[in-house]
């Protein structure tokens, strides 16, 4: 991403995420000098470069000093503010205020001890002890300490409870006992076992897995109910809505995964793509991607591998373990390979793919802002092969049809050229030979004249036609082209309105494409166009049409009345038939006496 000044970023700012993240400005000698956090990366970064937008001095001076910029992808604005301030005290960088101080956030710790205590903390000792954290609001640490409290008996005294203090008698129960906020252990009053079962249950709260609690305190607050215990079951309903919103630690920081090294990797026919992340001391520290060349259809495994030699001897690398979605096919050795299926560490694989595919997407969507014609290109080779065509289809139509009840059926017809809208070529078609609401016979009738027009007139034919409808519309379609002679011509497809099914002639089963496809999001392209086309159309007929002649001749009843009224009865006829109370529902009692006055 090296460029010779921030003047030629805008392509890479124009195709960042619209998600939240970090972001890192470097000089031309290759170093940070700002790392900043966004709820939305693109908005954020952009604004650096807007010239309508104001600066402060130091802001302009840093400005024009970018010559490289960098970012990465986070689950929420919370992960953002941690990375943020952990890259900060990493690099120091010259435009960041300075965050030296470890311990800038808390963590909630759950002490290695016989009955251990659980407390907040700023300070990490390395003796056995739990962390989770950290926090970047203390409020919501206080508030899940708050919650374990009121759930949990839990002794907050610093006496040692070995098994010898506690058979002495050395202690005796102190006031936490008697008003019900300890069970008691120091004396025997309540067994290890017991206790640490109550620590499972908070560990488990700490770290998210909630859904047996949030079941348990249900069955409870229902308990108090149904005693009339109003007040004790607001008191876990509160609780149970405190951990239903809670968010319980973040996916950037664990101080319990140190020295580690994050790789992912996706292909595709002409590449590898490869994130490295890189963890010490519990915290993200380091972020990298980078793209290889295929030269033979090397296989995932051979280009991960180049790609994390590459990376350690680049950066310098000594950690002891590696994770990966799949073991590469050669050995590196002195490391701990480690394939991740659940917990911390799969939380940080996926940070890692999530980067990576963003990467892939943002260099993609570059070459297309650079290059629109080779960016068409694309995804017509990539329709010509989903929809199994011969040609490219260069030139799309799209049929809809709109009626109400029968009145006033119109068809629309959009045009895409090369992927993209040519609104110069779209058409309305008001139906002239069909009566009542068939939509199979209006999309018969509107093909027909469609294209006899173009061969009449010597004009070009799509290569690609597309019918907003299922098999019927397609079948009443495929009627038309026949009897032009046109059939087997010109590839014409159905796509159904709920599951977004493909249907194509003479095939019963119809093709589901993936969701996330370019062709699926160009068909639906088209048929919202249709739509939207048709629907205009279809209102400034009826403006024109029933509604102004029969309806607004009413003293007293505009124009948006009398579409109410079509709207929620479909025709003038079942308009004169309602009771004055059915249109007093839509219209109220005052303008529903004088439509039914009128009538009758």
């Amino acid at each position: 991403m090296k460029n010779s000044s921030h003047t030629d970023l805008s392509g890479e700012v124009k195709v960042l995420p619209d998600k939240p993240g970090i972001y890192q400005f470097l000089d031309n000698t290759g170093t940070i000098i700002y790392v900043g956090k966004a709820k939305s990366l693109k908005k954020r970064v952009a604004s650096y470069f807007n010239k309508d937008q104001a600066h402060s001095g130091k802001v302009s001076v840093m400005v024009k000093k970018i010559a490289e910029m960098r970012h990465m992808v986070v689950d929420s604005e919370l992960d953002a503010l941690l990375l943020e301030n952990n890259l900060i005290k990493k690099y120091q960088p010259r435009y960041n205020v300075m965050l030296k101080d470890d311990k800038t956030y808390p963590w909630i710790c759950i002490r290695k001890e016989r009955f251990p205590r659980i407390f907040s903390t700023r300070n990490i000792v390395k003796d056995g002890s739990e962390y989770f954290g950290p926090y970047a609001s203390g409020k919501m640490m206080h508030t899940v300490l708050d919650l374990i409290r009121s759930l949990y008996p839990l002794r907050n005294c610093k006496h040692n409870l070995s098994s010898k203090n506690i058979e002495s008698g050395k202690f005796k129960v102190c006031l936490e006992y008697h008003i019900g906020n300890c069970l008691g252990p120091c004396v025997g009053f309540q067994t290890e076992e017991n206790y640490n079962k109550y620590v499972y249950e908070i560990r488990e709260i700490i770290k998210g897995n909630i859904s047996t609690i949030i079941r348990e305190l249900k069955k409870l607050m229902m308990k108090h109910a149904g005693s009339f215990e109003f007040e004790k079951a607001q008191i876990i309903k509160d609780k149970l809505e405190s951990l239903e919103n809670y968010k319980s630690k973040s996916t950037v920081v664990n101080p319990r995964i140190n020295n580690v090294d994050v790789f992912s990797i996706i292909t595709d026919e002409k590449s590898g793509y490869v994130n490295f992340l890189r963890v010490v001391n519990g915290a993200i520290v380091q972020t990298h991607t980078i793209e290889l060349k295929k030269k033979l259809d090397e296989s995932p495994e051979e280009l991960l591998s180049l790609a994390v030699i590459d990376l350690r001897q680049r950066f310098g690398d000594s950690s002891i373990e590696l994770l990966m979605p799949f073991r590469p096919d050669q050995e590196i050795p002195n490391v701990k390979i480690t394939i991740p299926r659940r917990g911390d560490k799969k939380q940080l694989l996926e940070l890692s793919e999530r980067n990576v595919k963003y990467y892939k997407l943002e260099k993609q969507k570059k070459l297309d802002l650079t290059d629109p014609e080779r960016h068409s290109r694309r995804i017509l080779e990539t329709m010509k092969g989903d929809l199994r065509m011969k040609e490219l289809p260069e030139h799309i139509e799209c049929f809809d049809n709109s009626n109400m009840q029968g009145d006033y059926p119109v068809a629309a017809m959009v045009c895409f050229k090369n992927a993209r809208p040519s609104r110069k070529e779209y058409r309305h078609f008001n139906i002239k030979t069909v009566e009542g609401a068939d939509d199979y016979a209006s999309m018969e009738e509107i093909i027909s004249r469609r294209y006899k027009r173009l061969m009449d007139e010597q004009q070009p034919l799509p290569q690609l036609i597309v019918i907003d409808g299922g098999k019927g519309q397609l079948s009443a379609a495929l009627k038309s082209l026949g009897k032009l002679g046109l059939r087997g011509k010109i590839t014409i497809i159905g796509i159904a309105k709920k599951l977004e099914e493909i249907y194509y002639p003479g095939d019963s089963l119809p093709m589901f494409l993936d969701k996330t496809s370019e062709t699926l999001r160009v068909i639906r392209h088209l048929r919202d166009e249709a739509h939207r086309f048709g629907i205009t159309h279809h209102r400034k007929r009826m403006e024109k049409g029933t509604i102004r002649s029969e309806l607004t001749d009413i003293k007293g009843i505009g124009f948006n009345t009398a579409q109410k009224l079509l709207w929620k009865f479909k025709s003038v006829k079942k308009i004169k038939e309602a009771t004055e109370e059915q249109l007093a529902e839509v219209i109220g009692k005052a303008k529903a006496g004088i439509v039914y006055q009128y009538f009758y």
